[in-house]
């Protein structure tokens, strides 16, 4: 299979983002997988910056409250720290929806400021992490960004 001189091989990690998947091997018979989970963090990070508006987005452990990848760099926003205090606000809901008897999953939790909208966007097939999405509010469509956001959880692969 011939590859562009620049590209580095398909078997080697292209960022610093560690994943538990990186030695799998990729099949020499489809050069494009575009229908398939994407299996590394920094992909889908990278895929969510693409949505209008998006200033940062984490992937976050919210037991910990530890970032496990970021990318972006909102203007005055730190995202391990952000990451660290919106595991406290999926922790808070989660045991208020318990006090309410409230048998559901959560999908995500929207929070409005004057100039951005944060999306916390949990998984459903992996308790304890989410996804955290912040965008320019004059330049986002937030019906948009929660479908968009929502497609990239799916996709993911913990």
């Amino acid at each position: 299979m011939a590859t562009a001189p620049d590209a580095p091989p398909l078997d080697q990690p292209t960022d610093s983002v560690e994943s538990d998947n990186t030695n799998l091997p990729i099949p020499e018979s489809t050069p494009e997988r575009h229908d398939a989970p994407m299996a590394d963090y920094q992909s889908s990070l990278n895929e969510a910056m693409q949505i209008d508006g998006a200033l940062g987005v984490a992937l976050v452990d919210s037991q910990s409250g530890m970032a496990l990848a970021t990318a972006g760099n909102p203007d005055g926003l730190d995202l391990n720290v952000a990451a660290a205090g919106n595991s406290n606000v999926v922790q808070a809901k989660m045991r208020t929806m318990r006090d309410l008897g409230l048998n559901q999953k959560l999908e995500d939790i929207l929070i409005t400021l004057e100039t951005q909208y944060h999306i916390i966007r949990t998984f459903n097939r992996e308790d304890g992490i989410f996804l955290y999405l912040v965008l320019d509010k004059a330049r986002a469509n937030l019906a948009m960004a929660r479908f968009k956001l929502a497609g990239i959880e799916k996709q993911l692969v913990i």
